[in-house]
C-alpha cells in the first residue's frame, strides 16, 4: 500500500512480488495531476531495489487518468523505475490505450520538471551538422526511390493511379487559380508602378512593358506559382501524409505489401510536375494584365504596350520559365511528401511537418532559381 503521508487517498495500489522477481502492480482510483506527483515519488521508492525482473502494471481498475497519469504509466511501462526488468501496462480501455501508444518521449519530457540543459557551441554545431547530413541522405534516397517509381510508371502506365493524379491536379491546380491570379495581378501592378518612376527620369517609360513581360515570364511567374503551390498544396500533402503516419495507416499499407511511395507519393509528385507549368502560364498572363492598366494610365495605347511586350520576349525566355516551373513543381511535391513521411510522434508532429515542408520548399525554390540565374547568365 502507498504511504499516506505523501500520496492522496484518491489513488491506491497493491504490489506483489513473486518468486523469480515476477511482480504485479494493481492501480486503483484516480490518476490525475493532483494524485500523480505523490504516487510517482512513492512508487519510485517502492519499486527500486526489489529485484524485480518482470513487472505487469494492471490499470484496469483506474477510475480516471489524465495526461499526468499517462506520463506515470509511460514511466512504469518503459521500465524506468525497474532497471533491467521488462514491463507492460494492461487493462486500459481502448481510448487510453491509444493515447498511451501515441505518447512520445517528447511529450513525456515536456511533462517533467527539470532544469534546461545548455549544450556547448561545439555540441550544437555537431548536432545540427549530424541532423543536416542525415536529412540530406534521406532526401537523396527518397528522390532516387521516387524517380525509379516514376520511370517504372512511365513504361507501365497501368500501375499509375491516374484517378488520384487527376484528383490532386484538380485540388492543387484548378482550385488554386483564383488566388494565383489575384496575387500575380497585384504583383504585376506593383512592378509597373515601381519601374515607371525611375524610367520616367530617362524618358523610357514604355520599356516598363518590356520589363514586365520579361520579369513575369522568366522569374516571378514560375517563382510565385511555385511558392503558392508550396503554401497551399505542399502543406496539405505534408499534413495528409503526416496524419496517415500518426494513425499508422502507412504501416498498414506496408503490411499489405504496398509501397507508400508507389501508392501515395508518385501520384502527388507527378501531379505537381504537371500542374506547375499550368499555374505558371496563368501567373504570367495575370501579372502582365496587372501591369497593363498602369501603362494605359501613363498614356500608352494598348497596341503599343502589347507590341513592346512581344518584342521584349523570345521563345527561349518562355522555355526557360516553363523548365523552371517543372523543376520547382517536382521540388515542392517531393519535399512536402518527404516531410509528411518524416512526421514523428505526438500531437505537435503534424504541425511541425507542415511548417518544415513549406519552409524547405520555399528555400529550395529560391536556391534553385538563383542557380538557374547564374547558369543562364554564364551561358550568354
Amino acid at each position: 500500500m502507498p504511504p499516506s503521508d505523501i500520496v492522496s487517498p484518491d489513488v491506491q495500489w497493491d504490489l506483489s512480488v513473486g518468486p523469480g522477481g515476477a511482480a504485479t502492480l494493481v492501480l486503483r482510483g484516480h490518476l490525475d495531476t493532483n494524485t500523480t506527483p505523490g504516487a510517482w515519488v512513492a512508487l519510485d521508492k517502492e519499486l527500486r531495489g526489489r529485484g524485480i525482473s518482470r513487472l505487469e502494471i494492471e490499470a484496469g481498475k483506474l477510475a480516471s487518468c489524465d495526461s499526468a497519469g499517462l506520463a506515470l504509466l509511460y514511466e512504469l511501462g518503459t521500465g524506468s523505475m525497474t532497471p533491467g526488468a521488462t514491463a507492460r501496462v494492461t487493462g486500459l480501455g481502448p481510448e487510453l490505450q491509444h493515447l498511451l501508444r501515441s505518447f512520445s518521449t517528447e511529450d513525456y519530457q515536456a511533462l517533467q520538471a527539470h532544469d534546461p540543459i545548455h549544450p556547448t557551441f561545439i555540441e550544437e554545431v555537431g548536432a545540427k551538422t549530424h541532423a543536416w547530413l542525415g536529412d540530406l541522405r534521406q532526401q537523396v534516397e527518397f528522390i532516387g526511390e521516387v524517380t525509379a517509381d516514376l520511370v517504372v510508371s512511365f513504361f507501365y502506365p497501368r500501375r499509375m493511379r491516374w484517378r488520384e493524379v487527376f484528383r490532386v491536379f484538380e485540388n492543387a491546380g484548378v482550385n488554386a487559380l483564383p488566388i494565383v491570379a489575384l496575387l500575380t495581378f497585384l504583383v504585376g501592378m506593383v512592378i509597373a508602378f515601381e519601374a515607371a518612376q525611375p524610367l520616367e527620369q530617362l524618358g523610357a517609360q514604355i520599356f516598363v512593358a518590356n520589363l514586365l513581360g520579361l520579369t513575369m515570364t522568366k522569374e516571378l511567374g514560375p517563382v510565385m506559382a511555385s511558392i503558392m503551390l508550396a503554401g497551399r498544396s505542399g502543406s496539405a500533402f505534408a499534413a495528409e501524409l503526416g496524419t496517415m503516419k500518426v494513425n499508422e495507416e502507412l504501416n498498414a499499407l506496408q503490411t499489405m505489401g504496398l509501397s507508400p511511395v508507389q501508392f501515395l507519393i508518385v501520384q502527388r509528385v507527378l501531379a505537381g510536375i504537371l500542374l506547375t507549368p499550368v499555374l505558371t502560364v496563368f501567373a504570367i498572363y495575370s501579372g502582365i494584365f496587372g501591369g497593363i492598366p498602369v501603362l494605359l494610365g501613363l498614356g500608352f495605347p494598348l497596341k503599343m504596350v502589347l507590341e513592346q511586350i512581344e518584342a521584349g520576349l523570345s521563345y527561349s525566355d518562355l522555355a526557360e520559365g516553363m523548365f523552371k516551373s517543372v523543376v520547382f513543381g517536382g521540388i515542392v511535391a517531393s519535399v512536402s511528401c518527404l516531410r509528411g513521411l518524416q512526421t514523428g510522434e505526438g500531437p505537435r508532429a503534424v504541425g511541425d511537418s507542415t511548417t518544415r515542408s513549406v519552409v524547405s520548399s520555399i528555400l529550395l525554390i529560391i536556391l534553385t532559381d538563383a542557380i538557374f540565374a547564374a547558369l543562364t547568365y554564364a551561358m550568354k
